[in-house]
């Protein structure tokens, strides 16, 4: 949809989620599809729930699975969930949180529901890692406290990144922003924007409309670049998820949980996977995730 501003032609895309399965919890994708695969380096986005969940539900259970080339990025807004990895890091992420774990050259996890909740709600991001730092040591890091503040009835999260003269400390190795938007009320905000950047936006629930374009729960508003500011009227309740970064410029493949340049890159994290590989280390008393088959697109 093309919209004419005083910055020019906006050609905004508009991406609607496709239902998923993890862990017997189904999920909202926006990334990758078919329309666009990567946002800066974001490459996966995943909105589970809200979600209540009934009587003798266990909940969300994912055993352990691999990842390379990648960080996950999980922002969690309701609910707790237990993280475990293959470094025998245990870390319980809360509403306000975020939990970062660094693939590099390879790791595995597992995601659990914790605690006395019975509700859960949260977005799983992935940062495809840049080839200079694609084959890094593995790593896991957590960041109980991110930097906040409110404009009128909208509040805001700086989960990665930078906005005005808030800084995040979250581990990057491309230049991103990740900034979380809920309103009380209706509300019109200006967002300042960086030209070099690309942005989506991400509505979390309620209803936006960015310059004038309508979107909803669980639509993804791709931006494009070469923009300086744009502006969103949220109805009452509203949550949003502003993503950007500086284009990649670089050809990635993606299967399953692997991100690599080639096919013989992938293939061998499968066979690794597959075959009990020590790259992948091991998750205490965990059962592992086979590939799916087939075990190449």
């Amino acid at each position: 949809m093309s919209i004419p501003t005083n910055q020019g032609e906006l050609n905004f895309q508009q991406i609607s989620a496709r239902i998923k399965d993890v862990g017997g919890l189904p999920v909202s994708r926006v990334l990758p599809t078919k329309e666009r695969r990567l946002i800066g380096a974001w490459c996966f986005l995943d909105h589970a729930g809200p979600t209540v969940f009934k009587g003798d539900s266990e909940g969300m259970r994912v055993a352990p699975h691999p990842h390379t080339g990648l960080q996950t990025f999980t922002w969690m807004i309701e609910g707790e969930v237990l993280h475990r990895d293959s470094l025998g890091c245990e870390q319980v992420i809360r509403p306000g949180q975020v939990n970062l774990m660094t693939a590099g050259k390879g790791i595995s996890h597992s995601e659990d529901t914790y605690g006395e909740s019975h509700k859960l709600h949260a977005v799983q991001l992935w940062i495809a890692l840049p080839e200079t730092v694609k084959d890094i040591p593995p790593r896991f890091d957590h960041y109980p406290t991110l930097p906040e503040w409110s404009v009128g009835s909208a509040k805001f999260h700086l989960l990665v990144g930078e906005y005005e003269t808030y800084k995040a400390p979250t581990l990057s190795f491309s230049s991103l922003i990740g900034l979380d938007i809920t309103t009380r009320s209706d509300e019109e905000i200006v967002l300042l924007l960086r030209p070099e950047f690309e942005y989506g936006i991400f509505v979390i629930e309620g209803n936006a409309v960015i310059e004038t374009q309508h979107s909803q729960t669980n639509q993804l508003i791709y931006l494009g670049q070469n923009l300086s500011k744009i502006t969103i009227n949220l109805s009452s309740g509203s949550h949003l998820l502003l993503l950007g970064g500086e284009p990649l410029h670089e050809s990635i493949l993606m299967w399953w949980n692997f991100i690599g340049r080639t096919k013989i890159e992938i293939a061998t994290a499968i066979k690794e996977w597959n075959q009990g590989s020590t790259r992948f280390g091991k998750v205490i008393n965990d059962d592992r995730i086979p590939t799916p088959s087939p075990l190449m697109p």
